[in-house]
């Protein structure tokens, strides 16, 4: 019989914290205050903090097993619901080094599922706890599932800056919606409906954002043969619009059949047909794709219908869709060149990657760790005197106000390139020290030309912007006009 006096006054306050860090976004001040509290102390890695986590909720729920009330059948209302989320808690802290192991061998397999020996210890603990075996099922696809989110997000976007926190917190709402519980009640199988653009500049790591969502989709469990459904490596599709003529991109995205225009020698089964009911298609730069185009793509997110081309058959499509562009979609609408109700279609979630020059304006020692994250992937562990050379060769040449115009892009290459050669020179555009100050002093004295003025006006209004083309609409000079002032960057 079921009874709301089995927990103690102190187990109910540390069991809040619990239930509360259950369902908290983990990139969260809220969820990093909460693991305080739950183990007593700060950690130095993510390794750490799971292993004390993991000690702490199971050194309490072994006193209630000893006790013998470490069921759901002991608890009612309330207490029934606070003990559900511990004993997920638990259940996922005593599983959770394996699943990191698991998307390692995942990930190095391909998309092939990996067979586990650990899954049924974890769902008869569920089961031991008072879930259903059904529940315990759909609860160990979630486990897999929030340790991929998590890995996805904490390693491939790394930085301490408000910005990247922001964007961490962000890309976790995506996937789980902002209260994991609703998820868990009613959304859990239903996220297709959810597409999502992704904005910024180009080189921000739109792609690493694209997939960190799309490798983090609900996958069933096969309890008959010990493994995933599918592999997360096989649920993410990526394309990228602007390397196919507009000819092609129709054949791209739906396939074709044989024969269905000059040159269709056999059948193409197109991105859409390819993406699985536990995946995700990324379109990259969905602002290059003509009108015609983005109709039948807003039919196909309207009604999840898709036709090949040369074919009148209707397929099914239940993948989520995320879009990409690193052109200013307002301009691009206003012009009438991206349609409102496409955009309508995509915006469920727009998320803004922020550029480089941002990061490293908010936390200076941003710009060390990504070049320590680059070097290491690089050239391994042991390269400590390869991240000094990097830093010592960027400090010399383009300095700390640098702009980095290409972003994480091109500090990845400036990093190959000063492994190579020793040497890096920057980007001609990006913004010299202080050159804000410089014109209004320029001004000021009167000494300035317009050549000067109007070039280094540029160079702000691209450092604010990103593009040439946003710069050259708000400053009404054509584009070639804006790229040679931005030439001019040397003579400021």
């Amino acid at each position: 019989m079921a009874t709301q006096t089995a927990i103690s006054p102190s187990d109910r306050e540390f069991f809040q914290w619990v239930g509360t860090a259950a369902f908290a976004n983990p990139f969260s001040e809220q969820r990093f205050e909460l693991d305080v509290k739950i183990t007593g102390r700060s950690f130095k890695d993510e390794n750490e903090r799971g292993e004390f986590l993991k000690r702490a909720v199971t050194e309490r729920v072994h006193k209630l097993e000893v006790a013998g009330k470490a069921h759901l059948r002991f608890y009612a209302a309330a207490e029934r619901e606070l003990m559900r989320n511990v004993f997920l808690f638990e259940a996922y802290h005593e599983v959770y080094a394996r699943l990191n192991e698991l998307i390692d061998a995942q990930v190095k397999a391909g998309d092939s599922p990996v067979r586990m020996s650990f899954a049924g210890e974890t769902l008869n603990l569920l089961q031991r706890r008072g879930f259903t075996a059904v529940d315990a099922l759909r609860f160990f696809g979630i486990f897999f599932q929030l340790r991929r989110a998590f890995y996805f997000i904490f390693h491939g976007l790394i930085g301490g800056s408000d910005c990247m926190k922001s964007l961490r917190r962000h890309l976790w709402n995506n996937v789980f919606t902002h209260d994991i519980r609703w998820y868990d009640r009613h959304l859990w199988d239903r996220m297709e409906d959810f597409s999502t653009l992704l904005l910024g500049e180009t080189g921000t790591g739109k792609g690493t954002c694209a997939a960190s969502i799309g490798r983090s989709g609900f996958i069933p469990f096969d309890e008959r043969r010990g493994c995933f459904v599918e592999s997360f490596t096989h649920g993410f599709n990526a394309l990228n619009l602007s390397q196919f003529p507009e000819t092609l991109i129709e054949s791209e995205l739906f396939g074709h059949k044989k024969g269905a225009f000059t040159g269709a020698v056999e059948a193409h089964e197109g991105v859409f047909a390819r993406c699985s009911p536990h995946g995700a298609i990324f379109l990259d730069e969905i602002g290059e794709v003509a009108a015609p185009i983005q109709i039948k793509l807003l039919q196909v997110l309207q009604e999840r219908t898709f036709s090949p081309v040369g074919s009148h058959e209707k397929q099914r499509f239940r993948g989520r869709v995320i879009a990409a562009t690193n052109q200013p979609l307002d301009t691009l609408r206003q012009k009438g060149l991206f349609r409102d109700d496409f955009f309508y279609r995509l915006c469920s979630d727009v998320i803004t990657v922020p550029p480089l020059r941002q990061r490293i304006k908010e936390c200076p020692g941003e710009l060390d760790e990504l070049v320590r994250h680059l070097v290491t992937r690089t050239a391994g562990e042991k390269a400590n005197e390869l991240v000094a050379l990097v830093r010592e060769v960027l400090d010399a040449s383009v300095g700390p106000r640098y702009g980095w115009p290409g972003n994480v892009r091109e500090l990845e290459q400036a990093v190959r390139r000063i492994l190579l050669t020793r040497c890096y020179d920057g980007d001609v555009r990006s913004v010299a020290p202080d050159l804000r100050g410089e014109l209004i002093a320029g001004l000021d004295r009167g000494t300035i030309d317009a050549n000067t003025l109007l070039s280094g006006y540029c160079v702000l209004m691209y450092e604010r912007h990103g593009t040439i083309e946003e710069v050259a609409r708000r400053t009404n000079l054509d584009r070639r006009t804006v790229k040679r002032y931005l030439g001019m960057r040397s003579k400021l």
